[in-house]
């Protein structure tokens, strides 16, 4: 029986991720040793290990980060805690594989503990573009690093191989947020109405704004968001970003905000059934999560793409792009909201699969030998 090691950081990632540890937790071919680590574990970001906990799924271990600051010298810091706490459970725990998902800076430490500890690793949804953030360059480092690779759709199969990886370790599975959406039990639009306490509708607004690490411009970006939905009186739920650098200062600004518009509802986290129920009952979804462009076309909503964060990624064509100026940001949701542009999302198609990618994953990992050939990474071209 293989140990497969699964390591969660954030709430996101661990929606992406519920599956496929469910399914490698009942697998009569693999065992399961979950880590905890991140985010998961900070009271300002919801405290989310407990919806973990209540998922009935065992902890192996929990790691925290928690360095008091997402400053980039506490973050580096948090990543060395991270690899050292990572490594004495490599030791200890005796995993066959790292499974990992993304590119984040937790998932960064991970694979480079995995590596001097000689822990294959298993990487989903590499191979993707985003120009406006250091997750491209940590993305790809985790690609060189890895053994086998999940990427979710074809193109970031091949940009893969254009990395020099071998062809039998590429396997393009689809995103892990098309089978949540199929997978999850939706909320009904009342229930939703009633968990949230308030009436979510075709004109209400979901927004998540990331911080874009690449650049030093998040006071403008802010003044310039917040300036541009200040110009709409429509119900806005803005759940709270990520923790790279900058997340506070966003989530002082969005708190500011949200105290002074009664129409603004701000959350730590929704979690994944209510996140997704409210995609699906919303008007606009407005920011930079890479969950707009991969969860929001199956559901043909309008999404407003703000900035350079996710430049370089696939995008259907429900997604308006716009800059981060204030005028253009006004201009994009008011395109969003027009009637014409409802009438087009009809015709909105998913780029990422048909939803069954914990299910790939799961055999792919049940059959696969870690033999001398998988260990030994050759570089081709």
């Amino acid at each position: 029986m293989k140990k497969i090691m699964v390591v969660t950081a954030t709430r996101a990632e661990y929606g992406l991720l519920k599956n496929v540890i469910r399914q490698i937790y009942e697998s009569d071919e693999l065992e399961l040793i979950l880590i905890v680590t991140g985010t998961h574990l900070n009271e300002q970001y919801g405290f989310t290990v407990q919806e973990i906990e209540s998922d009935l799924v065992p902890i192996s271990l929990k790691i925290s980060m928690d360095v008091g600051s997402n400053e980039k010298t506490a973050i580096v810091k948090s990543m060395a805690n991270l690899m050292n706490e990572l490594a004495e459970a490599m030791d200890s725990l005796k995993p066959d594989m790292l499974l990992i998902l993304g590119d984040r800076y937790e998932m960064l430490a991970c694979a480079s503990a995995a590596t001097i500890m000689n822990v294959p690793i298993a990487h989903i949804a590499g191979g993707e573009v985003s120009y406006g953030a250091n997750d491209e360059q940590i993305r790809h480092a985790i690609t060189k690093m890895a053994h086998i690779h999940f990427p979710e759709a074809d193109v970031y199969a091949k940009n893969i191989t254009f990395m020099g990886e071998e062809k039998f370790r590429v396997k393009q599975v689809g995103a892990l947020g098309i089978e949540n959406i199929i997978t999850t039990k939706l909320l009904s639009h009342n229930q939703l109405n009633q968990q949230l306490g308030l009436k979510v509708d075709n004109s209400t607004f979901l927004i998540t704004y990331h911080p874009t690490t690449l650049f030093n411009n998040l006071v403008y970006e802010m003044d310039q968001l917040l300036e541009a939905l200040d110009s709409f009186d429509n119900n806005m739920i803005i759940t709270y970003p990520n923790s790279d650098n900058g997340g506070e200062y966003i989530i002082e600004r969005l708190k500011d905000f949200a105290n002074s518009h009664s129409n603004v509802f701000l959350f730590q986290s929704l979690g994944l059934q209510a996140y997704l129920s409210t995609m699906r009952y919303c008007g606009v979804v407005i920011g930079n999560s890479s969950s707009a462009l991969i969860e929001a076309p199956v559901f043909k909503k309008a999404v407003v793409n703000i900035g350079k964060r996710q430049s370089g990624r696939l995008m259907a064509s429900n997604i308006i792009s716009c800059s981060n100026d204030k005028q253009d940001i006004i201009k994009a949701i008011n395109k969003a909201l027009s009637p014409a542009f409802h009438e087009s999302l009809e015709q909105t198609l998913s780029l990422y699969g048909i939803g069954n990618t914990s299910e790939q994953i799961v055999s792919i990992l049940e059959d696969l030998e870690i033999d001398e050939k998988f260990i030994t990474k050759k570089l081709i071209f």
